[in-house]
């Protein structure tokens, strides 16, 4: 059988998945927002903000380590409904998170120019650049502090409220762009730096509501701030311990994106405009596969936690077909959407333009290997436990196949397709890895303790 049986996989893979896909369709919605009106304003524009983003792409590097080690441990903590270790794992998440943001925010603040001018050789992508990221690295602490919080309502299965905030946040950066980026209400236009000053602002607004909620309103966890204060050895060894994996995943990820970046950076402007005109295609078509991905994550954290061993093999059969499905189906809408979405990027150069096709028609393909190995691997393999295996497995791939490949199609002076491809292909070589440890099934594994306080712990709401 290559489907379970079971309904309550499928009731709360669709319960879990919408909310987070539709979270992550608004979260889109939003970046996609700021670079579409970006972008009426030429390609020394676009690329600026990609370039400036790249700091950003870091910070989420390395708090989306964070936020797996929180989601795979109070997932499978919330299987045993352990609520008071859940909380150690959430306060020493938010530990982690400020000290990383902080650092993260004052390096950006100081030297804006200098991590412009290390990613693009363009003067005048590096002057446009600047202003953004010193304004965009004051909300790099506000993001941290949200997403932690969001992940934390994840892993109890409360998964609506980041589907909220994400509505707020589009809401107020849409009408913030439109008003800062083109001067309307009687105010001057400040064009980037507009676009800059709205991220922040609904970045605060997505901290406030996540603090609001998880202090005043949420009836699973109880979260008080001095909880967040609190520490426990044991937790925290934990936390190192298989976060550490995690978070050398996503340093290994961000520096694998900043050299593409850098790569990208040695060709003319309108390479890197293309690069991000690509990408916003390839978030939307990843918008639904990270949702279900996020949900089986879950689902296999909490059923190890519990002990249902017996599940594991069918839910990951099962999570397969529905992997292989999504992927074939991105693949070819990505094709059928390609001139339609680039069109959007009226103020394009032609050059942009015939680059996008080209690098589009290159994920229509890699983007089915994307939906299978990538989710497979954090939906299964590192929910479930076995978390060193994806590092190692990230590491080897891009250290000894995607950048050398990269630099060396660069040196050889391949077409900028060769080299976009050249940086993809191990989206499709890794699914022959994820296929063999998939079907293994020695990848569950139960990291939860027995609760050394358990005459202490607190009952908790389904």
């Amino acid at each position: 059988m290559f489907f379970t049986r079971d309904k309550s996989f499928y009731s709360s893979l669709v319960k879990l998945a919408i909310p987070i896909a539709l979270q992550n369709a608004i979260t889109f919605a939003v970046n996609f927002a700021d670079n579409l009106m970006v972008g009426s304003l030429g390609d020394s524009a676009i690329s600026g903000v990609y370039v400036g983003n790249q700091l950003q792409t870091l910070l989420q590097m390395f708090i989306g380590g964070i936020e797996g080690a929180i989601l795979i441990l109070a997932a499978q903590y919330w299987g045993k409904r352990d609520t008071r270790s859940i909380k150690k794992i959430v306060a020493t998440g938010v530990h982690f998170a400020v000290v990383v943001g902080f650092v993260i925010s004052v390096f950006a603040f100081i030297f804006p120019t200098q991590v412009m001018a290390f990613f693009s050789e363009d003067m005048t992508v590096v002057e446009v650049g600047t202003p953004y990221v010193r304004i965009v690295s004051l909300s790099y602490l506000f993001f941290c502090i949200s997403q932690v919080m969001v992940a934390t309502m994840r892993a109890v299965e409360t998964a609506k409220i980041g589907l909220y905030v994400s509505f707020a946040s589009l809401g107020v950066n849409v009408v913030l762009n439109y008003v800062l980026i083109f001067g309307k209400l009687g105010l001057p236009a400040l064009g980037v730096t507009g676009a800059a000053i709205a991220t922040l602002i609904s970045r605060i607004l997505e901290a406030l509501i996540m603090v609001v909620y998880v202090r005043g309103i949420d009836k699973k966890l109880k979260l008080r701030f001095r909880d967040l204060l609190k520490s426990d050895r044991r937790i925290v060894h934990d936390f190192i311990k298989y976060g550490l994996p995690l978070m050398g995943g996503q340093v290994v990820w961000s520096v694998n994106m900043l050299a593409q970046t850098w790569i990208f950076g040695r060709f003319d402007g309108s390479v890197m405009t293309a690069t991000s005109i690509t990408g916003q295609l390839h978030n939307m078509m990843y918008i639904a596969m990270n949702g279900l991905s996020s949900a089986v994550g879950i689902i296999i954290g909490k059923t190890v936690g519990a002990g249902r061993m017996d599940k594991i093999r069918e839910y990951s059969r099962t999570t397969q077909v529905i992997f292989i499905c999504v992927g074939l189906l991105s693949g070819l809408a990505v094709h059928l959407l390609r001139d339609g979405f680039i069109a959007l990027y009226t103020d394009a150069s032609p050059e942009a333009v015939a680059y996008s096709r080209q690098f589009i028609n290159v994920i229509s393909i890699t983007i089915i290997g994307t939906c299978y190995q990538a989710a497979c691997l954090f939906g299964l393999v590192k929910s479930g436990g076995d978390i060193s295996f994806v590092f190692k497995n990230d590491t080897i791939f891009v250290f000894l196949v995607v950048l050398p490949s990269g630099l060396l199609a660069t040196f050889l002076g391949a077409p900028a397709w060769v080299v976009y491809a050249c940086l993809k292909c191990d989206q499709i070589l890794k699914c022959f890895v994820a296929l063999v440890k998939i079907n293994k099934y020695n990848w569950a594994k139960n990291l939860t303790r027995e609760n050394t306080d358990q005459e202490e712990a607190e009952p908790a709401e389904a």
